[in-house]
């Protein structure tokens, strides 16, 4: 039997059972890619989060994201809750630094009480997705698309995005697509739903990546470059947006919940 270290961890969130859940497990070398999705299902959260040394000396770590379906190529709230995970346990560290394979070099620094998460920011482009539409609901103001995954549809206001009752095998059936759904805030500038449910996640809790769309959109909508956010899931989230040329900076705390034993 192989026993793997465990955290279940709430990102986004100020205490526990708020924020974006994530399994958060350290390796000493790579398991099967078909082990790793194998326990990314048997996590069901909407990431587990792998990660090991990097022998390339590029970054601190190599990491990877598995949802309870399939691997995907960027993940916000698993990699602040991997860089919470690596820095609560090294009080001296100041940030840590992560290889992805499609998404470049990702940094978690501490920032106050909580963390800052750099990503790459994802400027979305105007385009119009009728099919999306008729499948979210509602009447979107602007629909904007990025890099034939990130749909961003912004609404009038938030009681639209509250509304909104999407069909999510209708979705689903579309594949591994995210749909970001928008509007100015009422307590915070922005807030928003994701939805992904061709991963196995109908609606996720708090989305880095999708903030990390978000970003650049609202940065440009509010002309200001830092702003606050919301993601209204059941659990739901803050998080601090601040755009600084082609990164986007998230900003959140998080919160172990679990810490354990994975016998494989």
């Amino acid at each position: 039997m192989t026993n793997l270290p465990y955290y279940h961890v709430d990102a986004f969130a100020d205490r526990p059972f708020t924020g974006n859940q994530a399994a958060v497990m350290p390796l000493d070398s790579w398991l099967d890619d078909s082990i790793l999705q194998a326990i990314g299902e048997e996590n069901n959260f909407a990431e587990t989060a792998f990660y090991l040394p990097d022998e390339s000396g590029d970054a601190d770590y190599e990491l990877r994201w598995f949802t309870p379906t399939v691997e995907i190529a960027l993940c916000g709230h698993a990699t602040l809750a991997s860089g919470h995970i690596i820095l609560s346990q090294a009080p001296e560290r100041q940030q840590v630094t992560f290889r992805t394979r499609k998404a470049g070099i990702l940094t978690v620094m501490r920032d106050g009480e909580g963390y800052a998460l750099d990503l790459p920011a994802y400027a979305p482009a105007p385009k119009a997705m009728p099919e999306i539409v008729a499948l979210i609901g509602g009447s979107p103001t602007e629909t904007q698309f990025h890099e034939g995954r990130y749909n961003v549809l912004r609404y009038e206001n938030t009681d639209d995005v509250l509304a909104l009752k999407p069909d999510m095998k209708a979705l689903a059936a579309r594949g591994n697509e995210q749909i970001i759904c928008t509007a100015p805030g009422k307590d915070t500038d922005v807030l928003s739903r994701v939805f992904v449910p061709g991963a196995g996640v109908d609606e996720d809790s708090v989305t880095g990546s999708a903030h990390a769309v978000l970003t650049p959109f609202w940065a440009k909508q509010l002309g200001r470059d830092s702003f606050t956010a919301y993601q209204a899931s059941q659990r739901g989230g803050y998080v601090n947006c601040r755009l600084d040329g082609e990164r986007a900076w998230l900003g959140g705390r998080c919160v172990t919940v679990v810490e354990g034993t994975f016998n494989l």
